[in-house]
């Protein structure tokens, strides 16, 4: 079931105002262009940021998501037409001989056990063509990104186009490691509605990822920095291999 902010009707559409500039996506297209990718799979691809990158350079490019809410608001955007939306997740995707696979904005850490990330990556391995790609980040667990948002208590209000003032507080609820629970609570201002969105995100090694994808067919390429957070991300390049 996906978290709230991504579900709910009134959630998903200040989704974007809140996550602010994507400076992570231009990296993502310069892999794209960099491995010579024609078909795309953005799995997770929530309110479609990347999705419609993809596909205004001339992609073929299929998005998925198990949030309808979100789906909804990526259909809504100029040149969302040129991409295919699909209400489900990688294990639901046809095969589309695809070139390329990734997950952007930490959608590796939301499958928080073995058998939800091996579901994962067994559906992207049945998408991709032969030798296809799987890109994808995750936060580094050393860094330790929950303890800045412990630290980060202050409600934080946006003015939101067409919706108007929405209030946001976050609240680490506990860490039981490789286990971060957290809970985003949002007050629309006009008419005082409160809404919360509890998550859980997962933070595995390098090597547990690494290890993960040989198991599932899949030959590490590279590990990068992401150029927008160094130090904070891991940026998986993976190949399929059978």
């Amino acid at each position: 079931m996906p978290d709230a902010i991504f579900a709910h009707p009134r959630l998903a559409p200040v989704y974007d105002a809140f996550d602010g500039e994507r400076d992570d996506l231009p990296a993502y297209l310069a892999i794209a262009d960099e491995l010579g990718a024609d078909r795309v799979l953005d799995v997770g691809c929530g309110t479609g940021s990347l999705a419609v990158l993809l596909a205004g350079t001339g992609r073929t490019v299929v998005g998925v998501d198990p949030a309808e809410a979100s789906l909804q608001v990526a259909r809504s955007k100029d040149g969302a037409a040129a991409v295919t939306w699909v209400h489900g997740d990688a294990t639901t995707v046809p095969t589309l001989h695809a070139d390329l696979a990734v997950m952007t904005g930490n959608v590796a850490q939301v499958f928080l056990t073995d058998d939800e990330w091996s579901a994962t990556l067994r559906g992207i391995h049945a998408a991709l063509r032969p030798r296809g790609h799987l890109v994808f980040e995750t936060r580094r667990p050393e860094y330790r990104a929950w303890e800045e948002w412990a630290a980060d208590t202050a409600p934080f209000v946006l003015d939101v186009p067409g919706i108007g003032p929405v209030e946001r507080r976050l609240e680490v609820v506990e860490v039981r490691l490789p286990l971060v629970y957290f809970r985003s609570t949002y007050r629309f201002v006009a008419d005082g509605a409160v809404v919360t969105s509890d998550s859980t995100l997962r933070f595995r090694s390098r090597d547990e990822v690494e290890s993960s994808l040989g198991d599932h067919g899949y030959r590490t390429l590279d590990v990068r920095e992401a150029p927008d957070r160094p130090g904070r991300e891991f940026v998986f390049i993976a190949e399929r291999t059978t």
